[in-house]
């Protein structure tokens, strides 16, 4: 008797856990029985909420789709600016579900990659055309802003241009209007048509081509050179300058020096020749003999190499005779 009632409590728990699914927060779901989705009144999938939900056991399953914000990284790619001179931009997107039925239906069964396929194609389209009405200057700055402005709107909003990336999202945009009815009408260019929001498209990076950036940086460092021999230049010539004026001014001082010099020596010989006036005017003799010693120290110095050839009778020797001889002498 405990057995059959075991299995019968089990069986009714295995079909209460079966019929019960949990839709979690950042997240929604769609039923789908027999492999075919459940819709509404107006033929579109039943989307569910966050929160406890029933289905029938075994019939029916989920798809949980992702409601948060989705972030795709782009592969650096090269684009072409007004100038025609080329950029390699690394940019991303960020983006989300705005209408998970149409979403689910566009994608074919809410395939991310296939979204994210579609949604880089058009991206890539609507910055290149965006980037090919700017110039350098203006991408990398004020005008980048809204760049990004203008190429987020145009992903949302669509464009009167058509490239194959919009021809790929108008025929996901028909698929979803044949399979059903009452849908509110979008721009088949626009990635609304796939049931997405653009919230934002950033550019992380802007590099120039390797043949470009090598010719640029060739150029910056022979400008930077040139202005490094004008700098050296305008030393060298400061220097001679300076150097001028520091010899100028040498100059100067050595002559004033020497004017000085002289005239301090012309007024110590001035000096000098009054002292000795001055002393042979009171004492004659006395001047006369100490003239006859300065003579002789010159005349006999010791390095001097004069050769002197006079008479012992000379006059010049009369201070060295007898005191006698030179007061006779006298």
């Amino acid at each position: 008797m405990r057995k059959p009632v075991l299995f019968i409590l089990l069986l009714v728990l295995v079909v209460v856990y079966s019929s019960l699914f949990i839709v979690q927060e950042g997240q929604r779901g769609i039923v789908m029985r027999f492999g075919k989705v459940l819709r509404d009144d107006e033929n579109k999938p039943l989307v569910y909420m966050p929160g406890l939900h029933v289905k029938i056991p075994f019939l029916e399953s989920v798809k949980m789709l992702d409601a948060r914000i989705q972030t795709m990284e782009n592969q650096a790619d090269r684009f072409i600016t007004k100038e025609q001179k080329d950029l390699i931009i690394d940019s991303y997107i960020k983006w989300r579900i705005s209408d998970f039925s149409r979403y689910y239906l566009a994608t074919g069964g809410g395939d991310t990659s296939q979204a994210e396929v579609l949604l880089k194609r058009k991206f890539s389209d609507r910055l290149r055309s965006e980037i090919g009405r700017l110039d350098v200057s203006g991408i990398v700055t004020d005008s980048r802003g809204q760049l990004m402005s203008d190429v987020r709107n145009a992903l949302n909003t669509g464009t009167g241009e058509t490239t194959e990336a919009d021809n790929a999202i108008a025929s996901a945009a028909a698929r979803v209007a044949r399979e059903t009815t009452g849908v509110p009408h979008v721009n088949p260019n626009s990635m609304a048509a796939l049931g997405i929001k653009v919230i934002d498209v950033r550019i992380k990076q802007i590099n120039l081509p390797t043949e470009v950036s090598d010719a640029i940086y060739k150029r910056m460092r022979a400008e930077r050179e040139a202005v490094a021999r004008r700098y050296r230049s305008q030393g060298k010539e400061q220097a001679e300058k300076l150097k001028a004026a520091a010899d100028y001014q040498v100059t100067r001082t050595l002559a004033e020096a020497e004017r000085q010099g002289r005239i301090l020596r012309g007024e110590g010989d001035a000096e000098t020749a009054r002292l000795f006036a001055a002393a042979f005017s009171k004492d004659p003799d006395f001047y006369a003999f100490i003239r006859s010693l300065r003579a002789y120290e010159h005349s006999f110095d010791n390095n001097s190499q004069n050769v002197l050839v006079l008479s012992p009778d000379s006059d010049f020797f009369r201070y060295m005779k007898s005191p006698e001889k030179t007061v006779s002498a006298h």
